[in-house]
Formats: structure tokens, sequence, C-alpha cells
């Protein structure tokens, strides 16, 4: 009797201290999904650079995470529909355009084919507003994962018709450094076209079948519709 109570008592011990180690992993885990203030570090800086680019921030990338950089937050999520909180979480990082695992999106494909995005968006976005190149190339992203659509990259490009730039040889230009951060920004999961299929120049576009597509939003001089 006194052996089976010292073994009934031994598994509860046992299964306390496994309850309190997925706890304990449990709170690793969230504190690893968020940067706030007080935090230090490459994720950090990481989300500083963006601010900075996309105008939120002046200061420098330093990696620590204090006023300045919770203002800038704020701000970005105020102006983004985000949930307003000054914290750096996983719906926040993906409209930066950034991963807080340190994994990005852009590892799943070949070099080849980032930089062949790249080329897309210098043909097709060249003189875009920043936000808008990465909305080209999230269109073909969407289109690569929308089952009426080839589903490679490189596909999607080259389907007859389907982009000026392949047909007047733009395509071939050399893509400069905005072009390319504009394509591993999308290929990291910022979608600034809210998961369109679809975009063109209402100004230039003879394309009488675009113009029955709904139009979403309109960045710079594109509309994009799904």
């Amino acid at each position: 009797m006194l052996k089976a109570m010292k073994t009934k008592e031994f598994w509860l011990q046992l299964l306390t201290v496994l309850v309190l180690f997925s706890l304990f992993l449990m709170v690793v885990k969230a504190d690893a999904a968020v940067v706030a203030w007080g935090s230090k570090g490459e994720q950090v800086r990481l989300v500083q650079e963006k601010l900075r680019q996309y105008g939120y921030m002046n200061g420098t990338a330093d990696g620590v995470f204090g006023k300045e950089t919770y203002d800038a937050v704020v701000w970005f999520q105020r102006k983004n529909g985000l949930r307003v909180d000054g914290v750096v979480g996983e719906k926040t990082a993906a409209a930066l355009g950034i991963s807080l695992a340190g994994s990005v999106a852009a590892a799943g494909y070949q070099e080849s084919e980032t930089y062949l995005l790249a080329r897309l968006v210098h043909g097709e976005a060249r003189g875009e507003p920043y936000v808008g190149k990465v909305a080209v190339a999230a269109v073909v992203l969407n289109r690569v994962k929308s089952p009426l659509f080839p589903n490679t990259i490189s596909g999607v490009i080259y389907q007859a018709g389907a982009f000026d730039a392949v047909k007047d040889g733009q395509i071939n230009l050399t893509p400069d450094n905005d072009s390319i951060r504009a394509a591993k920004d999308a290929l990291n999961g910022w979608d600034p076209s809210g998961g369109c299929l679809y975009y063109y120049n209402p100004v230039t576009s003879t394309n009488k079948w675009i113009w029955t597509r709904t139009v979403q939003l309109s960045i710079g001089k594109h509309n994009f519709a799904i």
C-alpha cells in the first residue's frame, strides 16, 4: 500500500513538473513573438529600419526599443488599421514586412525567382511610390496562390499576355534597389493590395475586360482589383 502511494506521488510530481515546463515554453514562445518597449537586439533593429523606410521614424535603427520607437509603432498601427498597443506582434510585423521568428518567406524561393519578381516590379511599377511597388509584387504572389493562375512566380509572370513589361521587354531591365526590396517585402508577407489579383493604370489601359473587375483601392497610378 505504501509503495503504491509513493508511486502515485511520484507520477503526480512528474506531471506537475511537465505542466510547469510546458507553461514555461509557452511564455518563452510568447516573449519571442513580440517586440515591445524595453526589447533590444536584431529584431528591434529590423522593426526600426522598416519604420524609418516607411516614414514613421526619423531616429537611428539602434536596436533599442524606447519611446521614439514606441511612438512610431503606434503611429504605424493607427494608420494601417491595426490594434494600437505599441507592441510589434505577428500582425504588426507582417504589415511591416518582417518576420519576428527570424526566418523570412523569401527563403522559401530561389534567389532567381526573387530577382525575377524584382525585375517585374521594376518594369511594371518604376516611378510608383514604394508601397505601390510592393503591391505589384504582392499581386504576383496572390496569383501564385490562386487556382486561376500558374503556381510559380515565373509561371505567373510569363503567362501569355499577363504583364506589359514582359511584352515590351522591360522585364529585362536591371531592377533598382527599391524594386528588389519591394519584391522581398512582398515575399515576406506584406500585401498592400489586400489580396488583389489584378492592377492596371486607368489612364492608359485599353483592355475592356480589366475594367469589369472590382477595384479595391488605388495606389499611385494603379487601380488594384479582384
